[in-house]
């Protein structure tokens, strides 16, 4: 017996169905995609009149039967989301549709099997396409010369189909385009399976796809007699006389199914087997041969082991000919029918009666509708059946062709299909499927996702995201839509989803909500671009995180608290900080935190900032924002100290207790005094007076803090209240960083020499010197007893760590002291975004989870699969990804964006080499007649120049990430 295969995602493109969901509403209805040929559907997609020897062209290609007229067709073959895939409009222009195509149902197929693409990059995953027709490619050359560029030859090869899908998502398995005429993709299918069965790939992605870009390909198959006249498909009825031609596409993701199941994917059904043979001699090369299909069928339900009598539909070949239609019927009849008890024959129809024929795609359709209907248990209608063919004795084979949508037989057992499909040069291919397990049906008229829990009222992040601010609105609108159709989807379910399930692009949004209405409230506004409260949105920049951790002054009662009952990695370091801290405090350390009454107290203030500030990193650290500089104001030091590596955390708990214990053993008095005032206006006030009084803080730009004797302090403070600077007294017990402190160092340092320092593992910025930290700064004693005495150099601090590529400051500590501060403090304050975990007067698991969405929306990491917990792990199905979608043709493509002398063409090394030589320079000379241009200057002079050789319509369009 073969091993089983699951189908875990599939996606299609069809005509009047952009969906399998569409698909379904189609078959389910009873409804025919069949139409005329579009309104100038030749000449928009010509990009203009018709040409000498094209379609609808003077020399008259098109036939005076209707037949040749009517046809399945897609909207906008030649629109297609380049940017998406890093391809420039150039080349994109000469890549065949089909190529195209394959690409976005690839991606979209791999998001409904809940498959993040990234992550196969480098894996044994296979690609298999099937497909038979090179329109675009004869269409191409019509246009001579002139339209063929460096693109062209990987452009309109057909075996590049399966390869684009294999080389932008980085897979190593099998990649391959399998043309065996109609049966093609269903042997694709089969090849699939066997390469999983082999071992030689761990997942397969299948295809089949078919466009009908020239009118040339429907005369030709007229001329040969195979088009119904009338454009309808008869399939086994007695006025069949012809197929109807269909275009579009699909694609499958195949595991083996001990490893779907293992891995808890959904399975859309089950391969059990397949089979693939030829026809051999016949009457002629493409008359069918009744013995040929008969083996295939036997050798199929052989391989999947099955009592052919267990099959209840079989999803047909059925393209309505006068000739084919009764070969199938009667070796169905034989192999399958004949032996039926006479109530219950076997269900037969074929997709061609609702999308028409799509050849090289055919089989890929008719797998793709008999999964939908075994996971939804209904067999839909076979269109155009009225009276059986006289050569096809539906009772004598044990046959039924379906009016209308049916219950499936026998829904009390193993539900049973098989899909044939077959090449007019006789490669004919049967596959057999049953359903897949339980959990994975839909119920008929349900949208409620089984096993789903009933969701909390906790905020929860529901992450959204595009490549570009249009897909990103356009990706809210389909997610709010989604939500909007079934009231009885989970939020929980749908934000882990989100977040396990689906690419992080560049243009990120997360809505923070508590329930359904806040969310679909949410997702409005983002679809609508407007701010709104629980809204974040943000595009990555290329800069660095810089963490920051608050320092004396931040502290309320009850600080993380809230965190500590809600998230058990926060819990658990504070109680680590806690048993460390505990013995050398004179009260447990939670205890004090909770209750606030003596938190002012320096003694208690140090260890309870340090501790919350712990925990706070180890819980975002947890959730994977790992910062990449790292800086603290004051106590905060010894809080970047610890979580640097600088410091075990029983080394940083003794020294944060010994210097809390030693200010607040000093004699109460001082005070500290903040003034709007610059460092510069207050230095010449504090000249002679350095015994008395000092400066503490320069936290900004005019934001200094002094601070000694109160006599001292105030007098200083009233000369500059007198010139017109704003001051305001501190609530403090000391003067910190001032003279007064000197009276500790003594013991401060006894304290310190017997710690155990280590260089630290980050990037670290002192506020005692504004600069990063050198080798044996941290390591040396002295600097911890020099940071209690000298002022906090915060403003430095936050330039230098600027300069050192930071463009977002998180703050961790209980309010946004140090955040404020820094964003004042910045130089870029536009480029620039700071923000602080928690904030007084707000709840604590909110305010963290805004925090780290700005932090994600930014262009940093967060593991928001650790944010949401180990609660519910229920999959909810989600929409696919919203391609933004451009015209790309050989003709039509975006006019150059430069005023540039084309050269000649490189010839496969890269795009348009010297494509810009001889040519005047975009940018002018800089000041002073350099020939050397800015920063800036030089980015866009090359993006102007990429654009022009790449043809994008503006050098904004030319992303300087991308190779």
């Amino acid at each position: 017996m073969n091993e089983a295969i699951a189908v875990v995602g599939m996606s299609c493109r069809l005509p009047k169905a952009s969906n399998p969901t569409a698909f379904w509403e189609l078959l389910r209805n009873g409804e025919s995609a069949v139409t005329d040929v579009p309104p100038g559907r030749w000449e928009s997609v010509l990009g203009g009149p018709a040409r000498a020897g094209g379609v609808n062209s003077a020399e008259g290609v098109e036939p005076d039967g209707s037949g040749v007229r009517r046809g399945g067709f897609l909207d906008s073959l030649d629109l297609f989301d380049a940017a998406f895939f890093g391809i420039s409009p150039r080349e994109a222009a000469a890549m065949d549709p089909q190529q195209r195509l394959v690409l976005e149902l690839a991606w979209e197929a791999l998001e409904d099997a809940g498959i993040v693409p990234g992550t196969l990059a480098g894996s044994r995953t296979a690609v298999f396409v099937g497909t038979l027709r090179d329109d675009y490619t004869s269409l191409l050359y019509q246009h001579g010369e002139q339209a063929i560029t460096q693109h062209t030859m990987a452009g309109v090869s057909r075996g590049v189909i399966a390869n684009r899908v294999s080389y932008h998502l980085g897979l190593q398995g099998p990649s391959l385009t399998v043309d065996t005429a109609q049966s093609s993709s269903l042997v694709a299918v089969h090849l699939a399976c066997e390469s999983l069965r082999a071992g030689e790939s761990t997942t397969a992605l299948v295809a089949g796809v078919n466009l009908n870009i020239l009118a040339e390909s429907a005369v030709t198959e007229e001329r040969f007699g195979g088009l119904s006249p009338d454009g309808t498909a008869y399939t086994f009825d007695a006025r069949a006389n012809g197929f109807v031609r269909g275009e579009g596409g699909g694609v499958v993701v195949l595991k083996p199914l001990a490893l779907a199941l293992a891995d808890g994917d959904r399975v859309h059904g089950i391969i059990r087997a397949g089979a693939v043979n030829n026809d051999g001699a016949t009457p002629g090369l493409t008359v069918p041969s009744r013995t040929a299909q008969e083996q295939v069928l036997r050798e199929a339900y052989r391989k999947a082991d099955l009592d052919p009598a267990a099959v209840q539909y079989v999803e047909l070949h059925g393209t309505g000919t006068p000739v084919g239609d009764p070969i199938e019927a009667a070796a169905l009849g034989t192999v399958l029918g004949a032996a039926r008890p006479a109530d219950e024959p076997l269900l037969v129809g074929s997709a061609k009666t609702n999308v028409g024929h799509l050849e090289g795609a055919a089989g890929i359709v008719g797998l793709i509708k008999t999964l939908l209907a075994l996971g939804r248990r209904r067999i839909p209608a076979s269109l155009n059946f009225r009276t059986p063919h006289p050569d096809i004795p539906l009772d004598t084979l044990g046959l039924d062709v379906p009016s209308g949508l049916r219950e499936w037989p026998h829904l009390d057992r193993e539900l049973v299909a098989g899909v044939s499909s077959f090449g007019m040069g006789g490669t004919n291919a049967h596959v057999v499927l049953s359903e897949g397990p339980a959990r994975d049906r839909e119920q008929p008229g349900s949208g409620e996702t089984p096993g789903t829990p009933t969701g909390g009222a906790a905020t929860l992040p529901f992450v959204v995201t595009g490549r570009g601010g249009e897909a990103l609105r356009a990706q809210a609108r389909r997610l709010y839509e989604a939500v909007e159709a079934d009231p009885e989807l989970t939020p929980a379910a749908l934000a882990r989803s989100l977040v396990t399930t689906r690419t992080v692009f560049t243009h990120r949004s997360v809505v923070l909500a508590q329930d359904r209405a806040r969310l679909l409230d949410g997702l409005r506004d983002l679809a609508a671009g407007t701010p709104a409260p629980g809204l974040v949105t943000g595009t990555p920049a290329p800069g660095r995180l810089a963490v920051l951790f608050s320092g004396q002054g931040a502290q309320r009662a009850g600080m993380g608290m809230e965190l500590y009952a809600a998230h058990p990695a926060f819990a658990a370091a504070f109680d680590a900080v806690a048993a460390e801290l505990d013995p050398l405090l004179d009260r447990p350390l939670a205890a004090l935190v909770a209750a606030g009454d003596t938190l002012d107290r320096t003694g208690h203030t140090q260890p309870a900032l340090f501790a919350v500030e712990v925990a706070l990193h180890r819980l975002v650290e947890s959730w994977g924002v790992t910062p990449d500089l790292l800086a603290g104001h004051s106590v905060g030091e010894i809080s970047a100290a610890h979580v640097a590596g600088v410091l075990s955390l029983r080394d940083a708990a003794r020294l944060v207790a010994a210097r809390g214990r030693l200010m607040q053993a000093l004699p109460e008095g001082g005070a500290m005094v903040a003034v709007e005032a610059s460092e510069e206006e207050v230095l010449p006030h504090l000249a002679g007076r350095e015994r008395e009084l000092s400066l503490a803080a320069v936290n900004g730009p005019r934001a200094v803090v002094l601070a000694g004797t109160e006599r001292a302090v105030l007098d200083v403070a009233e000369l500059l209240r007198a010139q017109g600077r704003r001051t305001k007294r501190l609530s403090v017990s000391h003067a910190f960083h001032s003279p007064l402190m000197e009276p500790m160092l003594d013991g401060f340092r006894r304290v310190v020499e017997e710690l155990d320092f280590q260089e630290p593992r980050v990037d670290v910025v002192s506020t005692v010197t504004g600069l990063p930290v050198t080798a044996g700064q941290w390591t040396d004693p002295g600097y911890w007893v020099d940071q209690v005495r000298r002022p906090v150099r915060f403003l430095d601090a936050v330039r230098t760590l600027e300069a050192s590529g930071a463009d977002t400051f998180l703050e961790l500590g209980p309010d946004g002291v140090c955040s404020a501060m820094a964003a004042d403090s910045v130089r870029d304050q536009e480029a620039t975004t700071t923000v602080s975990a928690l904030r007084k007067g707000r709840p604590e698991p909110q305010s963290l989870l805004a925090a780290l969405a700005t932090v994600f929306v930014r262009g940093h990491e967060v593991d928001w699969t650790s944010a949401h917990g180990s609660g519910d792990t229920v999959r909810v199905p989600l929409p696919t990804y919203a391609f933004q979608r451009e015209r790309h043709w050989f003709d039509g493509t975006a006019r150059t964006a430069a005023p540039l002398t084309a050269g000649r063409t490189g010839s496969g090394a890269g795009e348009g080499a010297g494509a810009a030589s001889g040519t005047e320079p975009v940018a002018g000379r800089g000041e002073g007649g350099s020939d050397r241009p800015g920063r800036h200057e030089t980015t866009e002079r090359v993006r102007a120049h990429v654009a022009a050789v790449l043809e994008y319509d503006s050098p904004t369009r030319v992303e300087p990430g991308l190779t």
